[in-house]
Protein backbone atom coordinates (compact mmCIF):
# COMPACT_ATOMS: atom_id res chain seq x y z
CA UNK A 1 0.00 0.00 0.00
CA UNK A 2 1.45 3.84 0.91
CA UNK A 3 4.75 1.96 1.62
CA UNK A 4 5.68 1.40 -1.09
CA UNK A 5 6.17 5.19 -1.65
CA UNK A 6 8.32 5.07 1.01
CA UNK A 7 10.67 2.05 -0.11
CA UNK A 8 9.08 -0.30 2.86
CA UNK A 9 8.76 -3.76 1.57
CA UNK A 10 5.33 -4.77 1.81
CA UNK A 11 5.42 -7.55 3.97
CA UNK A 12 3.09 -9.55 5.93
CA UNK A 13 1.74 -8.67 9.60
CA UNK A 14 3.39 -11.43 11.04
CA UNK A 15 6.42 -11.38 9.72
CA UNK A 16 8.80 -11.61 13.02
CA UNK A 17 9.93 -8.46 15.25
CA UNK A 18 11.67 -9.36 17.76
CA UNK A 19 9.49 -8.08 20.80
CA UNK A 20 6.46 -7.01 19.34
CA UNK A 21 3.31 -9.46 19.12
CA UNK A 22 -0.29 -8.62 17.56
CA UNK A 23 -3.12 -10.21 19.78
CA UNK A 24 -5.60 -9.94 16.96
CA UNK A 25 -6.12 -10.77 12.86
CA UNK A 26 -8.34 -8.29 10.86
CA UNK A 27 -8.64 -7.90 6.94
CA UNK A 28 -5.94 -5.43 5.34
CA UNK A 29 -3.80 -5.78 8.61
CA UNK A 30 -0.94 -6.68 6.97
CA UNK A 31 -0.38 -3.79 4.64
CA UNK A 32 -0.96 -1.34 7.09
CA UNK A 33 1.40 -2.97 9.48
CA UNK A 34 4.62 -3.28 7.54
CA UNK A 35 8.04 -4.51 9.09
CA UNK A 36 9.32 -1.03 9.16
CA UNK A 37 6.36 0.47 10.57
CA UNK A 38 6.67 -2.66 13.63
CA UNK A 39 10.45 -1.50 14.05
CA UNK A 40 9.29 2.37 14.61
CA UNK A 41 6.70 0.88 17.40
CA UNK A 42 9.41 -1.18 19.15
CA UNK A 43 11.57 1.27 19.49
CA UNK A 44 9.56 4.36 20.09
CA UNK A 45 7.57 1.88 23.12
CA UNK A 46 11.10 1.31 24.07
CA UNK A 47 12.16 5.08 24.31
CA UNK A 48 8.90 6.52 25.56
CA UNK A 49 7.21 4.39 27.72
CA UNK A 50 9.52 4.72 31.07
CA UNK A 51 8.62 8.40 30.86
CA UNK A 52 4.66 7.53 29.86
CA UNK A 53 4.29 5.33 33.24
CA UNK A 54 6.27 8.10 35.29
CA UNK A 55 3.79 10.87 33.64
CA UNK A 56 0.70 8.78 35.16
CA UNK A 57 2.16 8.16 38.41
CA UNK A 58 2.46 11.86 38.55
CA UNK A 59 -1.16 12.20 37.59
CA UNK A 60 -2.11 9.61 40.71
CA UNK A 61 0.15 11.45 42.93
CA UNK A 62 -1.49 15.16 41.61
CA UNK A 63 -4.48 14.00 42.42
CA UNK A 64 -3.98 12.27 45.45
CA UNK A 65 -3.28 16.14 46.91
CA UNK A 66 -6.02 17.61 45.32
CA UNK A 67 -8.50 15.03 47.28
CA UNK A 68 -6.36 16.15 49.97
CA UNK A 69 -7.43 19.60 50.00
CA UNK A 70 -3.95 21.11 47.38
CA UNK A 71 -5.95 23.40 45.15
CA UNK A 72 -4.27 24.17 41.55
CA UNK A 73 -1.68 26.85 40.86
CA UNK A 74 0.62 28.22 38.62
CA UNK A 75 4.19 26.58 39.38
CA UNK A 76 7.05 28.50 41.24
CA UNK A 77 9.36 26.62 39.63
CA UNK A 78 8.76 27.98 35.77
CA UNK A 79 8.47 31.20 36.32
CA UNK A 80 11.26 31.96 34.47
CA UNK A 81 9.54 30.16 31.86
CA UNK A 82 6.44 32.87 32.43
CA UNK A 83 8.57 35.99 33.08
CA UNK A 84 10.95 35.42 29.55
CA UNK A 85 10.44 36.78 26.31
CA UNK A 86 10.12 33.48 23.49
CA UNK A 87 7.88 32.80 21.08
CA UNK A 88 6.83 29.90 19.22
CA UNK A 89 8.48 28.82 15.92
CA UNK A 90 6.89 29.98 12.51
CA UNK A 91 3.49 28.90 11.86
CA UNK A 92 2.84 27.01 8.00
CA UNK A 93 1.05 28.60 5.33
CA UNK A 94 -1.31 25.68 5.35
CA UNK A 95 -2.14 26.56 9.21
CA UNK A 96 -2.35 30.83 8.81
CA UNK A 97 -6.18 30.65 8.57
CA UNK A 98 -8.06 27.87 10.77
CA UNK A 99 -11.38 30.03 11.42
CA UNK A 100 -13.94 27.04 11.01
CA UNK A 101 -12.46 23.64 11.79
CA UNK A 102 -14.66 20.34 11.53
CA UNK A 103 -14.00 17.34 14.10
CA UNK A 104 -14.95 13.83 13.78
CA UNK A 105 -14.23 10.13 13.61
CA UNK A 106 -11.52 8.72 11.25
CA UNK A 107 -14.43 6.29 9.10
CA UNK A 108 -14.39 6.73 5.45
CA UNK A 109 -17.52 8.26 4.71
CA UNK A 110 -17.00 10.61 7.84
CA UNK A 111 -13.60 11.71 6.70
CA UNK A 112 -14.73 12.61 3.23
CA UNK A 113 -17.41 14.43 4.15
CA UNK A 114 -15.25 16.50 6.52
CA UNK A 115 -12.67 17.20 3.88
CA UNK A 116 -15.33 18.07 1.33
CA UNK A 117 -17.28 20.48 4.04
CA UNK A 118 -15.49 24.24 3.17
CA UNK A 119 -14.38 23.88 6.44
CA UNK A 120 -10.72 25.25 6.91
CA UNK A 121 -9.61 22.25 8.69
CA UNK A 122 -10.78 18.38 9.73
CA UNK A 123 -9.28 17.26 12.70
CA UNK A 124 -9.71 13.27 12.36
CA UNK A 125 -10.11 12.05 15.81
CA UNK A 126 -8.91 8.70 16.58
CA UNK A 127 -9.62 9.79 20.40
CA UNK A 128 -13.24 10.77 21.54
CA UNK A 129 -15.00 10.24 18.19
CA UNK A 130 -13.82 6.35 18.03
CA UNK A 131 -14.32 3.81 19.92
CA UNK A 132 -10.81 1.61 19.72
CA UNK A 133 -11.94 -1.69 18.33
CA UNK A 134 -8.98 -2.90 16.51
CA UNK A 135 -11.03 -2.78 13.32
CA UNK A 136 -11.82 1.05 13.56
CA UNK A 137 -8.35 1.88 14.61
CA UNK A 138 -6.72 0.26 11.74
CA UNK A 139 -9.74 1.35 9.46
CA UNK A 140 -9.26 4.56 10.65
CA UNK A 141 -5.70 4.45 9.47
CA UNK A 142 -6.42 3.43 6.12
CA UNK A 143 -8.96 6.13 5.70
CA UNK A 144 -6.18 8.79 6.00
CA UNK A 145 -4.14 7.19 3.64
CA UNK A 146 -6.64 7.49 1.39
CA UNK A 147 -7.24 10.86 2.24
CA UNK A 148 -3.64 11.84 1.72
CA UNK A 149 -3.38 10.02 -1.58
CA UNK A 150 -7.14 11.77 -2.85
CA UNK A 151 -8.25 8.16 -3.66
CA UNK A 152 -10.55 7.92 -0.38
CA UNK A 153 -13.70 6.72 -1.67
CA UNK A 154 -16.89 5.43 0.31
CA UNK A 155 -20.02 3.59 -0.96
CA UNK A 156 -23.25 3.44 0.84
CA UNK A 157 -25.17 0.11 1.04
CA UNK A 158 -27.99 0.05 -1.42
CA UNK A 159 -31.13 0.16 -0.12
CA UNK A 160 -34.34 -1.83 -1.70
CA UNK A 161 -33.61 -0.90 -5.14
CA UNK A 162 -31.96 2.23 -4.53
CA UNK A 163 -28.23 1.87 -5.36
CA UNK A 164 -26.03 3.57 -2.48
CA UNK A 165 -24.44 7.21 -2.72
CA UNK A 166 -21.29 7.24 -4.12
CA UNK A 167 -18.80 9.67 -2.09
CA UNK A 168 -15.36 10.54 -3.16
CA UNK A 169 -13.26 13.39 -2.53
CA UNK A 170 -13.19 16.96 -4.31
CA UNK A 171 -9.91 18.13 -6.04
CA UNK A 172 -7.02 18.74 -3.15
CA UNK A 173 -6.94 22.77 -3.47
CA UNK A 174 -10.64 22.25 -2.40
CA UNK A 175 -10.33 20.18 0.48
CA UNK A 176 -10.37 21.20 4.32
CA UNK A 177 -6.56 20.52 6.04
CA UNK A 178 -5.76 17.13 7.70
CA UNK A 179 -5.13 17.71 11.42
CA UNK A 180 -4.79 13.94 13.27
CA UNK A 181 -5.97 13.74 17.24
CA UNK A 182 -4.13 10.65 18.53
CA UNK A 183 -5.26 9.12 21.93
CA UNK A 184 -4.00 10.80 24.79
CA UNK A 185 -1.08 9.98 27.10
CA UNK A 186 -3.95 7.27 29.50
CA UNK A 187 -5.10 5.50 26.73
CA UNK A 188 -3.37 1.56 25.78
CA UNK A 189 -3.44 -0.31 22.58
CA UNK A 190 -3.92 -3.45 24.24
CA UNK A 191 -3.79 -5.22 20.67
CA UNK A 192 -0.05 -3.94 20.51
CA UNK A 193 1.84 -5.96 22.78
CA UNK A 194 6.06 -5.14 23.06
CA UNK A 195 7.80 -6.58 25.62
CA UNK A 196 4.94 -8.32 27.08
CA UNK A 197 3.39 -4.30 27.59
CA UNK A 198 0.91 -2.50 25.67
CA UNK A 199 1.80 0.53 23.27
CA UNK A 200 0.23 3.78 24.22
CA UNK A 201 -2.68 4.29 22.04
CA UNK A 202 -1.74 7.38 21.21
CA UNK A 203 2.03 6.24 20.02
CA UNK A 204 0.82 3.72 17.27
CA UNK A 205 -1.75 5.97 16.25
CA UNK A 206 1.12 8.80 15.67
CA UNK A 207 3.64 6.39 14.39
CA UNK A 208 1.28 5.08 12.23
CA UNK A 209 -0.20 8.00 10.34
CA UNK A 210 2.93 9.60 9.96
CA UNK A 211 5.20 6.46 8.46
CA UNK A 212 2.37 5.95 5.75
CA UNK A 213 1.56 9.54 5.43
CA UNK A 214 4.74 11.58 6.45
CA UNK A 215 6.65 12.84 3.73
CA UNK A 216 3.56 12.81 1.15
CA UNK A 217 2.30 15.66 3.20
CA UNK A 218 5.84 16.99 4.01
CA UNK A 219 6.11 17.27 0.32
CA UNK A 220 2.77 18.82 0.02
CA UNK A 221 3.51 21.90 2.60
CA UNK A 222 0.75 20.24 4.62
CA UNK A 223 2.33 18.73 7.69
CA UNK A 224 2.24 16.12 9.33
CA UNK A 225 -0.40 18.13 11.70
CA UNK A 226 -1.68 16.59 14.59
CA UNK A 227 -3.54 17.86 17.77
CA UNK A 228 -2.29 16.60 21.03
CA UNK A 229 -5.18 15.89 23.86
CA UNK A 230 -5.62 15.44 27.58
CA UNK A 231 -1.94 17.00 28.78
CA UNK A 232 -1.60 17.79 31.88
CA UNK A 233 1.89 19.59 32.61
CA UNK A 234 4.70 20.59 30.83
CA UNK A 235 6.62 17.35 31.17
CA UNK A 236 4.01 15.54 29.31
CA UNK A 237 4.36 17.96 26.76
CA UNK A 238 8.14 17.15 27.01
CA UNK A 239 7.24 13.50 26.51
CA UNK A 240 5.45 14.34 23.05
CA UNK A 241 8.16 16.33 21.72
CA UNK A 242 10.40 13.66 22.29
CA UNK A 243 7.87 10.97 20.60
CA UNK A 244 7.84 12.99 17.83
CA UNK A 245 11.60 13.27 17.33
CA UNK A 246 12.21 9.89 17.27
CA UNK A 247 9.13 9.29 14.69
CA UNK A 248 10.78 11.94 12.69
CA UNK A 249 14.03 10.49 12.83
CA UNK A 250 13.12 7.32 12.03
CA UNK A 251 10.58 8.15 9.10
CA UNK A 252 13.59 10.19 7.43
CA UNK A 253 11.58 14.11 8.08
CA UNK A 254 13.49 16.83 9.10
CA UNK A 255 13.30 17.74 12.69
CA UNK A 256 10.18 19.82 13.56
CA UNK A 257 8.60 18.91 10.43
CA UNK A 258 5.40 17.36 12.46
CA UNK A 259 3.80 20.33 13.85
CA UNK A 260 1.16 20.08 16.89
CA UNK A 261 -1.67 21.57 18.58
CA UNK A 262 -2.38 21.29 22.09
CA UNK A 263 -5.87 20.65 23.60
CA UNK A 264 -5.70 22.69 27.16
CA UNK A 265 -8.74 20.66 28.34
CA UNK A 266 -7.56 19.52 31.77
CA UNK A 267 -7.84 21.92 34.46
CA UNK A 268 -3.55 21.47 35.68
CA UNK A 269 -3.14 22.30 32.00
CA UNK A 270 -4.83 25.97 32.51
CA UNK A 271 -1.68 26.60 34.88
CA UNK A 272 1.12 25.46 32.44
CA UNK A 273 -0.10 27.12 29.56
CA UNK A 274 3.34 28.92 28.67
CA UNK A 275 5.57 25.42 29.82
CA UNK A 276 3.56 23.75 27.42
CA UNK A 277 4.27 26.08 24.25
CA UNK A 278 7.94 26.65 25.66
CA UNK A 279 8.10 22.20 25.62
CA UNK A 280 6.94 21.97 22.00
CA UNK A 281 8.41 25.92 20.99
CA UNK A 282 10.22 24.74 17.70
CA UNK A 283 6.98 22.86 16.66
CA UNK A 284 3.63 24.00 18.56
CA UNK A 285 1.23 26.67 16.13
CA UNK A 286 -1.70 26.54 18.79
CA UNK A 287 -3.84 25.88 22.17
CA UNK A 288 -6.84 24.85 21.81
CA UNK A 289 -9.76 25.54 24.55
CA UNK A 290 -11.20 22.24 24.68
CA UNK A 291 -14.29 23.25 26.97
CA UNK A 292 -16.25 19.51 27.81
CA UNK A 293 -12.85 17.90 28.62
CA UNK A 294 -12.10 20.97 30.38
CA UNK A 295 -15.32 21.03 32.43
CA UNK A 296 -14.61 16.98 32.88
CA UNK A 297 -11.25 17.67 34.22
CA UNK A 298 -12.79 20.82 36.75
CA UNK A 299 -15.20 17.78 38.23
CA UNK A 300 -12.63 15.08 38.42
CA UNK A 301 -9.66 17.67 40.07
CA UNK A 302 -12.70 19.00 42.44
CA UNK A 303 -14.62 15.53 43.03
CA UNK A 304 -13.80 15.57 46.31
CA UNK A 305 -14.31 18.99 47.28
CA UNK A 306 -17.66 19.95 48.28
CA UNK A 307 -17.67 23.57 47.71
CA UNK A 308 -16.82 23.22 44.32
CA UNK A 309 -19.72 21.06 42.82
CA UNK A 310 -21.07 22.14 39.66
CA UNK A 311 -24.65 21.98 38.69
CA UNK A 312 -26.50 20.54 35.88
CA UNK A 313 -24.29 20.14 32.56
CA UNK A 314 -26.89 22.59 30.72
CA UNK A 315 -25.94 25.68 33.08
CA UNK A 316 -22.31 25.47 32.93
CA UNK A 317 -21.72 27.32 29.73
CA UNK A 318 -18.66 29.85 28.37
CA UNK A 319 -20.12 32.34 29.96
CA UNK A 320 -19.66 31.46 33.66
CA UNK A 321 -16.89 33.07 34.79
CA UNK A 322 -14.42 29.93 35.59
CA UNK A 323 -14.85 29.09 31.92
CA UNK A 324 -14.45 32.87 30.48
CA UNK A 325 -11.47 33.32 32.27
CA UNK A 326 -9.89 30.11 30.90
CA UNK A 327 -11.01 31.39 27.51
CA UNK A 328 -9.51 34.49 27.57
CA UNK A 329 -5.80 33.55 29.74
CA UNK A 330 -5.30 30.93 26.49
CA UNK A 331 -5.82 33.86 23.82
CA UNK A 332 -3.27 36.81 25.89
CA UNK A 333 -0.91 33.58 26.83
CA UNK A 334 -1.04 32.62 22.73
CA UNK A 335 -0.64 35.72 21.35
CA UNK A 336 1.95 36.59 23.54
CA UNK A 337 4.20 33.91 22.17
CA UNK A 338 3.00 33.81 18.44
CA UNK A 339 0.64 30.99 18.86
CA UNK A 340 -3.12 30.18 17.49
CA UNK A 341 -5.59 30.38 20.03
CA UNK A 342 -8.34 27.98 19.01
CA UNK A 343 -12.22 27.95 20.39
CA UNK A 344 -14.11 25.28 21.46
CA UNK A 345 -16.60 23.05 20.05
CA UNK A 346 -20.69 23.78 18.95
CA UNK A 347 -22.13 20.45 19.94
CA UNK A 348 -25.32 21.07 18.36
CA UNK A 349 -26.69 19.08 15.36
CA UNK A 350 -29.74 20.63 12.82
CA UNK A 351 -32.77 19.55 13.93
CA UNK A 352 -34.60 19.13 10.73
CA UNK A 353 -38.36 18.24 12.08
CA UNK A 354 -38.82 21.61 13.71
CA UNK A 355 -37.29 24.62 12.28
CA UNK A 356 -38.48 26.79 15.41
CA UNK A 357 -36.08 24.14 17.36
CA UNK A 358 -33.27 24.45 14.69
CA UNK A 359 -33.82 28.10 14.42
CA UNK A 360 -32.76 28.59 18.52
CA UNK A 361 -30.30 26.10 17.94
CA UNK A 362 -28.04 27.97 15.43
CA UNK A 363 -28.71 31.61 17.15
CA UNK A 364 -27.50 29.69 19.91
CA UNK A 365 -23.90 28.61 18.13
CA UNK A 366 -24.10 32.23 16.70
CA UNK A 367 -23.76 33.69 19.86
CA UNK A 368 -21.14 31.48 21.15
CA UNK A 369 -18.68 32.02 18.17
CA UNK A 370 -19.66 35.60 18.23
CA UNK A 371 -18.57 35.35 22.19
CA UNK A 372 -15.28 33.83 20.67
CA UNK A 373 -14.36 35.81 17.80
CA UNK A 374 -14.78 38.97 20.09
CA UNK A 375 -12.45 37.49 22.55
CA UNK A 376 -9.85 37.27 20.05
CA UNK A 377 -9.69 33.46 19.19
CA UNK A 378 -8.09 32.71 16.28
CA UNK A 379 -10.52 30.03 14.87
CA UNK A 380 -13.57 27.81 16.11
CA UNK A 381 -14.71 24.07 16.07
CA UNK A 382 -18.02 22.92 14.95
CA UNK A 383 -19.31 19.14 15.56
CA UNK A 384 -21.14 18.89 11.68
CA UNK A 385 -21.15 20.35 8.78
CA UNK A 386 -24.48 22.22 8.66
CA UNK A 387 -23.01 24.53 11.37
CA UNK A 388 -19.66 25.63 8.82
CA UNK A 389 -21.19 28.29 7.26
CA UNK A 390 -22.90 30.10 10.31
CA UNK A 391 -19.30 29.69 11.97
CA UNK A 392 -17.68 30.89 9.20
CA UNK A 393 -20.57 34.20 8.68
CA UNK A 394 -19.43 35.41 11.89
CA UNK A 395 -15.54 34.84 11.99
CA UNK A 396 -15.50 36.21 8.32
CA UNK A 397 -17.70 39.58 9.74
CA UNK A 398 -15.58 40.42 12.51
CA UNK A 399 -11.95 38.55 11.94
CA UNK A 400 -11.16 40.17 8.34
CA UNK A 401 -7.28 38.87 8.63
CA UNK A 402 -6.37 35.52 8.51
CA UNK A 403 -5.63 35.19 12.73
CA UNK A 404 -6.07 37.62 15.66
CA UNK A 405 -2.40 37.66 16.83
CA UNK A 406 -2.63 40.65 16.97
CA UNK A 407 -4.88 40.52 19.91
CA UNK A 408 -2.49 40.39 22.61
CA UNK A 409 -5.26 40.78 25.38
CA UNK A 410 -3.43 42.81 27.78
CA UNK A 411 -6.27 43.35 29.94
CA UNK A 412 -6.55 39.79 31.11
CA UNK A 413 -5.12 39.09 34.62
CA UNK A 414 -6.74 36.02 35.32
CA UNK A 415 -5.92 34.73 39.11
CA UNK A 416 -5.63 31.14 40.50
CA UNK A 417 -9.32 32.10 42.13
CA UNK A 418 -10.97 32.81 39.34
CA UNK A 419 -10.03 29.60 37.39
CA UNK A 420 -10.98 27.29 40.15
CA UNK A 421 -14.41 29.57 41.15
CA UNK A 422 -17.32 26.88 40.83
CA UNK A 423 -20.67 28.57 39.72
CA UNK A 424 -24.07 28.51 41.00
CA UNK A 425 -26.82 26.49 39.63
CA UNK A 426 -29.58 23.94 40.17
CA UNK A 427 -29.67 20.58 39.48
CA UNK A 428 -33.31 19.63 38.24
CA UNK A 429 -34.59 16.25 37.84
CA UNK A 430 -34.97 16.21 34.19
CA UNK A 431 -30.91 17.65 34.21
CA UNK A 432 -30.52 14.21 35.94
CA UNK A 433 -31.91 12.15 34.15
CA UNK A 434 -30.50 13.53 30.99
CA UNK A 435 -27.01 12.73 32.53
CA UNK A 436 -28.00 8.91 33.07
CA UNK A 437 -29.60 9.11 29.48
CA UNK A 438 -26.38 10.52 27.76
CA UNK A 439 -24.02 8.23 29.43
CA UNK A 440 -26.03 4.99 28.59
CA UNK A 441 -26.80 6.32 25.52
CA UNK A 442 -23.10 6.73 24.80
CA UNK A 443 -21.82 3.79 26.41
CA UNK A 444 -24.00 1.38 24.82
CA UNK A 445 -22.88 2.75 21.14
CA UNK A 446 -19.28 2.82 22.61
CA UNK A 447 -19.30 -0.91 23.38
CA UNK A 448 -20.70 -1.26 20.55
CA UNK A 449 -18.32 0.18 18.26
CA UNK A 450 -19.30 4.10 17.71
CA UNK A 451 -17.57 6.54 19.09
CA UNK A 452 -19.95 9.68 17.98
CA UNK A 453 -23.37 9.25 18.88
CA UNK A 454 -26.15 12.27 17.96
CA UNK A 455 -28.44 12.60 21.17
CA UNK A 456 -30.84 15.21 21.59
CA UNK A 457 -29.80 17.19 18.84
CA UNK A 458 -26.26 17.30 20.17
CA UNK A 459 -23.49 15.34 19.05
CA UNK A 460 -22.24 13.85 22.01
CA UNK A 461 -18.58 12.12 22.59
CA UNK A 462 -16.43 10.37 25.46
CA UNK A 463 -15.70 13.95 26.65
CA UNK A 464 -19.94 14.74 26.93
CA UNK A 465 -20.68 11.41 28.55
CA UNK A 466 -17.53 11.87 30.88
CA UNK A 467 -19.21 14.97 32.38
CA UNK A 468 -22.54 12.95 32.66
CA UNK A 469 -20.69 10.25 34.83
CA UNK A 470 -18.90 12.33 36.57
CA UNK A 471 -21.19 14.17 37.90
CA UNK A 472 -23.39 11.64 38.43
CA UNK A 473 -20.73 9.75 41.09
CA UNK A 474 -20.03 13.53 42.35
CA UNK A 475 -23.75 14.19 42.88
CA UNK A 476 -23.97 11.02 44.73
CA UNK A 477 -20.97 10.85 46.60
CA UNK A 478 -20.86 14.53 47.97
CA UNK A 479 -23.75 13.28 50.22
CA UNK A 480 -25.93 16.44 50.42
CA UNK A 481 -26.59 16.87 46.80
CA UNK A 482 -30.41 17.62 46.15
CA UNK A 483 -32.81 17.51 43.05
CA UNK A 484 -34.19 21.36 43.20
CA UNK A 485 -37.39 19.86 44.16
CA UNK A 486 -35.79 18.52 47.23
CA UNK A 487 -34.99 14.92 46.44
CA UNK A 488 -31.79 13.61 47.50
CA UNK A 489 -29.50 12.65 44.91
CA UNK A 490 -28.24 9.40 45.73
CA UNK A 491 -27.63 5.45 44.68
CA UNK A 492 -31.66 5.13 45.11
CA UNK A 493 -32.33 7.61 42.74
CA UNK A 494 -29.73 6.67 40.02
CA UNK A 495 -31.24 2.87 40.16
CA UNK A 496 -34.67 4.11 40.01
CA UNK A 497 -33.25 6.03 36.84
CA UNK A 498 -31.87 3.73 35.64
CA UNK A 499 -34.70 1.25 35.92
CA UNK A 500 -36.84 3.47 33.89
CA UNK A 501 -34.34 4.73 31.42
CA UNK A 502 -35.53 1.30 29.23
CA UNK A 503 -38.88 1.97 29.00
CA UNK A 504 -38.21 5.71 28.30
CA UNK A 505 -36.11 5.22 25.54
CA UNK A 506 -39.19 2.40 23.89
CA UNK A 507 -37.47 0.70 20.88
CA UNK A 508 -34.02 0.80 21.15
CA UNK A 509 -33.21 -1.20 17.67
CA UNK A 510 -32.86 1.33 15.48
CA UNK A 511 -30.53 3.52 18.17
CA UNK A 512 -26.78 3.35 17.97
CA UNK A 513 -25.63 0.24 20.33
CA UNK A 514 -29.14 -0.64 21.28
CA UNK A 515 -28.80 -3.77 21.60
CA UNK A 516 -25.95 -3.08 24.68
CA UNK A 517 -28.13 -0.70 26.70
CA UNK A 518 -28.21 -3.48 29.07
CA UNK A 519 -24.66 -3.71 29.33
CA UNK A 520 -24.54 -0.08 29.22
CA UNK A 521 -27.00 0.58 32.37
CA UNK A 522 -24.78 -1.96 34.61
CA UNK A 523 -21.55 -0.53 33.62
CA UNK A 524 -22.59 2.80 34.84
CA UNK A 525 -24.37 1.24 38.05
CA UNK A 526 -20.63 -0.39 38.51
CA UNK A 527 -18.73 3.12 38.53
CA UNK A 528 -21.56 5.48 40.42
CA UNK A 529 -21.66 3.15 43.23
CA UNK A 530 -17.89 2.17 43.68
CA UNK A 531 -15.86 5.01 46.56
CA UNK A 532 -13.66 5.89 44.03
CA UNK A 533 -13.97 7.92 40.87
CA UNK A 534 -12.75 5.77 37.84
CA UNK A 535 -10.17 8.93 36.43
CA UNK A 536 -11.84 7.86 32.63
CA UNK A 537 -14.81 5.75 31.69
CA UNK A 538 -12.91 4.71 28.55
CA UNK A 539 -10.65 2.22 30.65
CA UNK A 540 -13.16 -0.20 31.78
CA UNK A 541 -15.12 -0.01 28.83
CA UNK A 542 -11.54 -0.53 26.53
CA UNK A 543 -11.86 -4.09 28.74
CA UNK A 544 -15.29 -4.47 27.14
CA UNK A 545 -14.49 -4.44 23.47
CA UNK A 546 -12.62 -7.01 21.27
Amino acid sequence: MSAVAFDVPAAAAGTATPGLSLTLNVAGQQDLLPPGLLALLVSLHRAIEPGRQAALAARIARQARFDAGELPDFRSDTRHIREAAWRVGPIPAALADRRVEITGPTDAKMVINALNSGAKVFMADFEDSTSPTWANVLAGQRSMIGAVRGDLTFTAPAVGDKPGRHYQLEPAEQRAVLIVRPRGWHLDEKHVLIDGQAIAGGLFDAASFVFHNGRALAAADRGPYLYLPKLQSMEEAALWEQALSHIEAATGLAQGQIKVTVLIETLPAVFEMEEILHALRERIVGLNCGRWDYIFSYLKTFRRHADRILPERGQVTMTQPFLKAYSELLIATCHKRGAHAMGGMAAQIPINHDPVANEQALARVRADKLREVTAGHDGTWVAHPALIAVAMEVFNEHMPTPNQHHVLRKDVSVSRDELIAACSGSISRAGFENNVEVCVRYLAAWLDGNGCVPIHNLMEDAATAEISRTQIWQWIHAGSCQLDDGTAIDLALLQASLQALPGRLGDTSALPGGGRIAQAIALLAELSASPVLEDFLTLPAYARIN
